[in-house]
């Protein structure tokens, strides 16, 4: 697999310029064709409320939706510029996570925003990491809503747990991995009770990856009084890692909710970029 068009999903959030910045420094680094979805949601207004307030609440709500889509073209497109590259702009109207779902079928690489809950948010905003990720049946870039990233894809870290997730994780991962300084396997609290793993968890996978030219170290952590999620952040801080490469909803969405999971864990604390597939 290669990377020849990337979509990021656009919006009014103050994470949004980062997102930006980071889509157009991997388009440039794979000569890849970049969009930037805007996505319109449509306006509602209770019945019985448009009843007492008229239908001017319509038109109020369609001049801001159009305000915000201006405002975010011209970002994306002047930021397009200054890094010297063109890119495509798309602004559809809709059910938000449908229609990202929608135009991610038809690119190799989808990058969305961690869900910031301290900012105001629209309709479908919660549930979009999920939801893409799930749906799309592509490979979803998630970047945190917290700070900046000018490297994504120099120190890569794979979590391994050889489970149908993880090793299409590795393989939609490839051209990261394949350009990437440093990759290293880990195998967090790894339990061998169906023998998946082996005699040396990690090594295998490791095995296979050299023979498509990446040079990848296999590791294993235990730590029994954390969850394999804060176990595998806490390890790429230790690591300066700045991608983390994951297998996501190895269980039901539903069952992570209620009892936790590796990948909801993930979702709500990222410090580093995070590549998920399903």
């Amino acid at each position: 697999m290669s990377i020849k068009d990337i979509l990021v999903h656009l919006d009014t959030g103050a994470a949004c310029g980062e997102r930006i910045d980071v889509a157009l420094r991997l388009a440039a680094k794979y000569e890849a064709r970049l969009i930037g979805l805007f996505v319109r949601s449509l306006p509602y207004v209770p019945h019985f409320v448009a009843a007492q307030i008229g239908p001017d609440i319509y038109e109020t709500q369609k001049r801001v939706a159009e305000r915000e889509e201006m405002a975010v073209r011209k970002d994306f497109l002047d930021r397009c510029a200054k890094a010297g590259r063109s890119g495509e702009w798309r602004c559809d109207e809709g059910d938000m996570i449908e229609t990202v779902c929608l135009h991610s079928k038809y690119v190799d690489l989808v990058i969305i925003g961690q869900f910031n809950p301290d900012e105001d948010h629209r309709e479908g905003e919660m549930a979009m990491a999920d939801n893409v990720v799930m749906d799309a049946g592509r490979p979803v870039l998630v970047v945190p809503y917290a700070g900046t990233f000018p490297t994504v894809g120099e120190k890569v870290m794979v979590a391994w747990n050889a489970s149908r997730e993880s090793v299409r994780a590795v393989h939609d991962a490839l051209p990261f991995l394949k350009t990437a300084k440093s990759v290293e396997v880990v195998a967090a609290n790894p339990q061998d009770a169906e023998g998946v793993h082996g005699d040396i968890p990690c090594a295998a996978i490791c095995s296979h990856l050299s023979r498509h030219g990446v040079s990848a170290v296999a590791k294993t952590v235990y730590a029994d009084d954390m969850n394999v999620g804060a176990i595998l952040l806490s390890r790429a801080a230790d690591d300066s890692i700045d991608l983390l490469v994951t297998g996501a909803y190895g269980r039901s969405r539903l069952r992570e909710l209620i009892l936790g999971g590796v990948t909801r864990h993930l979702l709500g604390n990222m410090t580093v970029p995070v590549l998920m597939s399903h």
